[in-house]
């Protein structure tokens, strides 16, 4: 069992930047960050495993890295030149098992087994 804790999410305005924190209550290899906006299905944003492999949705790269202190069980998202349709409550997730990141897989929800609550962002001038 893994309890996740998302922090750091607020509103900015566009052009501006954020850093969203996950807290893990233990270790976990994968883990990864997803959003979903009011309406929307919760989609895949960024992924690592555990040894600093990633993945990202085409609409954040090059704006958004993710980041893991494995030391810490803690999981970043530093968000840089945010938009308007940046706008969701943002998840992180993880999961005990390896190498999905590593096949690109990672944006994808059913490789995940535990969720946090979910923390809000919201871009707007």
């Amino acid at each position: 069992q893994v309890h996740l804790v998302e922090s750091g999410g607020g509103s900015v305005q566009p052009g501006g930047s954020l850093t969203l924190s996950c807290a893990a209550s233990r270790y976990a290899y994968s883990m990864g960050w997803f959003r979903q906006a009011p309406g929307k299905e919760r989609e895949g944003v960024a992924a690592i495993d555990n040894n600093g492999r990633t993945n990202y949705a085409d609409s954040v790269k090059g704006r958004f890295t993710a980041s893991r202190d494995n030391g810490e069980n803690t999981l970043y998202l530093q968000m840089n030149s945010l938009k308007a349709e940046d706008t969701a409550m943002y998840y992180c997730a993880a999961a005990f098992s390896s190498n999905f990141i590593r096949d690109g897989l990672g944006l994808l929800k059913d490789k995940y087994n535990y969720w946090g609550q979910g923390t809000q962002v919201t871009v707007s001038s």
